[in-house]
């Protein structure tokens, strides 16, 4: 065969290799573009949970804490009408059936009554409740949780901060393509780039599952001990205004004139007062030594602060 007719043929034959060449690579770019948006998709559903989850868990958690220092800002009420009796016996600590309760001084309590309110007037939300957190000392707000989080992730905690599950962007970049040869191997680099940007959706998706499954846990024993709390402030409230009552209607503030039902009321109030200090004080989640670990919800002592309450009520009702 002629010189000339098997350089065309190799030259038709160059330019078929590389046209297929360059369809190949079409669609490995496709595929890998598809795969990339794919993952991105699905990376901002993801993040799009955990924001809600975030919102409702965080909306709990200061439903609570303010909760908390409205309890404890009403104490100052209680301190008032319990100093004008004179004569009173000496209370100490109570024993409700194997549940010890410390009882504390006026003076403790209206400290932690003025600093609750200070917080409450201050800030709102877990703001106010982290900052009576500081302020109160012993009794702990439970929405001090958002103080103890790490990164974005308020209630998270641990370090665990979602900027490094994002997935980024140069894994994310499909850059220029020219020719067929050159079409096809970067082809095969976004096949790479898009795998890694799946591995990648894949790993964030695992660690927003399980912050989410943390919240969703935190949120309900957060209801769970808000509610329990509000049951024992409305027994609480009743004893109070029959405390006040006693004191600042009837005028009678010395203990050996009021009759054993009053007594009996103040000894209550007494009690409902340290119960409810004491279930204040409980933290619901405990910080992490380790950041990369997350938070721990304080499930046991929530439980049994929660039974011990039921126990206090149970023996005011008998």
């Amino acid at each position: 065969m002629p010189i000339p007719f098997i350089l065309g043929a190799i030259a038709i034959a160059a330019g078929a290799a590389g046209v297929g060449s360059g369809i190949h690579g079409a669609a490995k770019m496709k595929d890998a573009n598809d795969t990339m948006q794919s993952a991105k998709y699905m990376h901002e559903q993801n993040i799009q949970k955990f924001e809600e989850q975030n919102k409702i868990t965080t909306e709990s958690m200061d439903a609570l804490g303010t909760k908390e220092l409205e309890i404890l800002k009403s104490f100052k009420t209680f301190s008032d009408a319990f100093e004008k009796l004179q004569n009173k016996p000496k209370f100490k600590k109570l024993n409700i059936n194997g549940v010890k309760l410390p009882v504390y001084s006026p003076e403790q309590l209206k400290k932690v009554s003025v600093e609750a309110g200070a917080a409450l007037g201050g800030l709102g939300g877990a703001a106010a409740a982290s900052t009576a957190a500081g302020v109160v000392g012993g009794a702990v707000s439970n929405a001090t949780l958002a103080a103890l989080g790490g990164g974005s992730l308020a209630a998270g905690g641990g370090g665990m901060a979602l900027g490094s599950a994002v997935l980024g962007a140069s894994t994310l970049g499909i850059g220029l393509l020219v020719g067929g040869v050159i079409f096809n191997i970067t082809g095969s680099k976004l096949s790479d780039k898009a795998d890694e940007a799946w591995s990648q959706m894949e790993k964030a998706q695992e660690k927003i599952e399980k912050i989410c499954e943390y919240l969703q846990n935190l949120k309900s024993i957060s209801e769970e001990y808000l509610e329990a709390l509000t049951r024992v402030e409305k027994i609480y409230n009743r004893h109070l205004r029959k405390l006040q009552d006693i004191v600042n209607v009837q005028r009678k503030t010395d203990w050996n004139i009021l009759t054993q039902n009053e007594q009996m009321t103040v000894e209550n109030t007494v009690l409902l007062v340290s119960l409810l200090y004491n279930m204040c004080k409980v933290q619901l989640v405990l910080k992490s030594d380790n950041e990369d670990e997350m938070n721990e919800i304080n499930t046991e002592e929530v439980h049994k602060s929660m039974r011990n309450a039921d126990v206090c009520i149970e023996q005011l009702a008998a």
